[in-house]
């Protein structure tokens, strides 16, 4: 072979693995950039943050692209879910189970909803203000999917969704707020 047949093989074979390589859109295994500065890398946004689930029908996948298997689908609009890295146009995204994934972002809302605390031993209850010695409005079931309209850091003001129901609930009974987050 002369040296100029070894030099195009040479380049074939790197333009191959350079190609393939940039076409495998490799998945960080770590969120490094996004826990270091708490920003997301492509939003700029906080991280971690809640989200709810916007769609009906939501595929978590495994990785950030379509090309990856389905982990998990999601049929209830309204869920919050908590997103933990950012890649491109996708979310790794948790859920109140522990369970992560990565879902378009064009599935999920800014808007926030939360969940009764799955780790409780006992229902939780909806109070008239937000006071310990307030009136009782409801007792609510674990995980009873709840809008969140503000929390002042140690309560929350809620709504039952798709229920009339309204009042104030502790924020450390919440999954879905932050304990000592604050916001309107």
């Amino acid at each position: 072979m002369t040296y100029f047949h070894k030099l195009c093989v040479g380049l074939c074979l790197t333009l191959g693995f350079l190609t393939s390589a940039a076409l495998a859109t490799p998945m960080p295994a770590q969120p490094v950039a996004a826990t270091a500065w708490n920003k997301g890398r492509e939003t700029g946004l906080p991280i971690p943050r809640y989200v709810s689930l916007k769609a009906h029908k939501a595929r978590m996948r495994v990785g950030p692209s379509t090309i990856y298997a389905t982990k998990w689908i999601y049929m209830k609009p309204g869920l919050p879910l908590e997103i933990i890295d950012e890649y491109g146009r996708w979310r790794q995204v948790r859920d109140d189970t522990g369970t992560t994934g990565w879902m378009h972002g064009a599935l999920l809302s800014g808007q926030r909803t939360a969940v009764v605390a799955p780790w409780l031993k006992t229902n939780a209850m909806l109070h008239g203000s937000p006071e310990k010695t307030a009136g009782l409005v409801a007792e609510l079931q674990l995980r009873v999917l709840l809008s969140l309209h503000s929390c002042t850091g140690v309560w929350c003001s809620v709504s039952v969704r798709e229920h009339s129901v309204r009042g104030y609930i502790r924020q450390d009974l919440l999954w879905g707020a932050y304990p000592g987050e604050m916001f309107r």
